[in-house]
């Protein structure tokens, strides 16, 4: 009954994918729908995500709401639940999110560790990704990385 609340409540960040998603699919990407999440690859979004970011590098793939943008399909498939975990924040803190990630990655950084890899909402989604891979019996991941905010 309540469960469109989880799709409002993030919604203006959701928008702000799906106006990314479609830059990616006008411009040679992809979009599909993959258990109640908008998943785009490719296009001229995927070149940006190939960039030096200043704390995490290039990035496979980012989540913007219920809206995740890849490099390309296969980054998708090999970050799924790790991009899985930040749609859960965004349905968790809403567009609070853009603020409380690199606030948590602030925090980190002023406890003297790495503003990425000690974000506890990058924690958070690797140990999901850790869970997943566990229940599967897949090896570990590519070597992709995975970044969402």
């Amino acid at each position: 009954m309540w469960r469109w609340l989880i799709y409002l409540w993030p919604l203006p960040v959701t928008l702000l994918g799906m106006l990314v998603a479609l830059i990616a699919r006008s411009s040679g990407g992809v979009v599909r729908r993959v258990d109640g999440v908008l998943e785009s690859a490719g296009g001229w979004p995927a070149r940006v995500l190939r960039w030096e970011f200043p704390f995490s590098g290039a990035v496979a793939a980012i989540t913007l709401g219920h809206v995740v943008l890849g490099v390309s399909l296969d980054a998708l498939t090999a970050t799924r639940a790790h991009e899985r975990a930040h749609v859960r924040q965004f349905e968790r803190w809403g567009a609070l999110l853009l603020v409380l990630y690199p606030l948590a990655g602030l925090a980190a950084w002023l406890r003297g560790g790495h503003p990425y890899r000690d974000n506890v909402f990058e924690r958070e989604a690797r140990a999901a990704e850790s869970v997943a891979r566990d229940q599967s019996g897949r090896p570990a991941s590519t070597g992709l990385h995975s970044i969402g905010r």
